[in-house]
C-alpha cells in the first residue's frame, strides 16, 4: 500500500483546505447533510449492536460498538462529505498558509457545523425516534444511558475530552490523505476512530445525534444540548486546529521550501 510522508501530507491538507472553501454553498450544505448523517449512522450502527449485549461483557460491548463505528468517516472520505471536525483541521491549516482568509475559514466553518447538524438531527428524528431504532428496549437504555455520561461531564472536563476527540479523529483523516489506495485509507481511518469511541471522548457531531436522540425520546432538554455542544466545539477545535493543524503545520511547513527547491535541483 502506497502512501505519503507526512511533509506531502501537510502540503495536500492545506490544499485540501483551500477547495474546501471553494466550494459553491449548495454543494457545502449537500455535503455537511451527508457528513452528519453518515456519522449519525455509524453511532446508531454502535447503539444497534452493543445495546442488548449482557452487562458482564462490560468494556467488551464497548470496544464491539467503537469497531463500527469509524463506518461513518469512512463514507464521508471515501463516498463524500463535508465534516466540520476535520475542516477544522484542513481549513485551519490552509489559514496558516496565508491561503485563505479568516472570513472564509468562519463561513466555511459555520456552514458544515448548521448542515452537519441537519443530517444528525434527520437520522436521530426518522431513524430514532420515527423507525424507533433508538427508542425500543434495551436500545433506549443504551441511548439514554450514553447521552447521559455526555451531559454528566463539566464544561471543562468536555473541552478536554473534546480536544482528545478531535485530535485523533484529525489524525485519521491525516494518516486517510496519506494513502493512496482505497484499503489503506480504510485501515488509516478505522483506528484513531475506534479508539476515540473505546474511550469516550466528546465529539460534537456524534453529539449532535446522540442528545437529540435521547430528546425525541423524551429525555433531556435542549438546554442540555446546548450546554454540551458549546464545550465540545471548543474541545474540537482545539484538538483539530491546534493539536494536529499546528503542529503539523509548524513542523513541516519550514522545510517545505527547501524540499520543494531541493527536489527541483535534484
Amino acid at each position: 500500500m502506497a502512501f505519503q510522508k507526512p511533509q506531502q501530507i501537510a502540503e495536500l491538507t492545506i490544499e485540501t483546505g483551500v477547495q474546501k472553501t471553494k466550494l459553491p454553498l449548495t454543494s457545502v450544505l449537500i455535503l455537511g447533510f451527508l457528513g452528519g448523517a453518515f456519522i449519525s449512522l455509524g453511532f446508531l450502527l454502535d447503539i444497534r449492536v452493543i445495546g442488548n449485549l449482557p452487562p458482564e461483557w462490560g468494556s467488551l460491548s464497548t470496544l464491539l460498538g467503537a469497531a463500527v463505528f469509524p463506518v461513518g468517516l469512512v463514507l464521508i472520505v471515501l463516498a463524500g462529505g463535508e465534516l466540520i471536525t476535520g475542516n477544522i483541521m484542513s481549513v485551519s491549516m490552509a489559514a496558516y498558509a496565508k491561503k485563505i482568509t479568516m472570513k472564509q475559514l468562519w463561513n466555511n466553518w459555520f456552514w458544515v457545523t448548521l448542515s452537519n447538524f441537519v443530517g444528525a438531527l434527520f437520522v436521530a428524528y426518522f431513524f430514532g425516534h420515527v423507525v424507533g431504532l433508538t427508542e425500543t428496549g434495551p436500545f433506549l437504555d443504551k441511548t439514554v444511558a450514553l447521552a447521559e455520561g455526555k451531559l454528566a461531564e463539566s464544561f471543562g472536563q468536555t473541552v478536554i475530552s473534546a480536544i482528545g476527540a478531535n485530535w485523533l479523529v484529525c489524525l485519521a483523516i491525516w494518516i486517510a490523505y496519506g494513502a493512496d489506495d482505497m484499503t489503506g485509507k480504510i485501515i488509516g481511518i478505522w483506528f484513531p476512530i475506534m479508539a476515540f469511541v473505546a474511550i469516550g471522548f466528546q465529539h460534537v457531531v456524534a453529539n449532535m445525534f446522540l442528545i437529540p436522540a435521547a430528546i425525541f425520546a423524551g429525555y433531556f432538554t435542549w438546554g442540555d444540548f446546548a450546554s454540551n455542544i458549546i464545550p465540545t466545539f471548543i474541545g474540537n477545535v482545539i484538538g483539530g486546529a491546534v493539536f494536529v493543524g499546528l503542529a503539523y503545520f509548524s513542523t513541516y511547513n519550514k522545510q517545505s521550501h527547501p524540499y520543494r527547491e531541493l527536489k527541483k535541483a535534484s
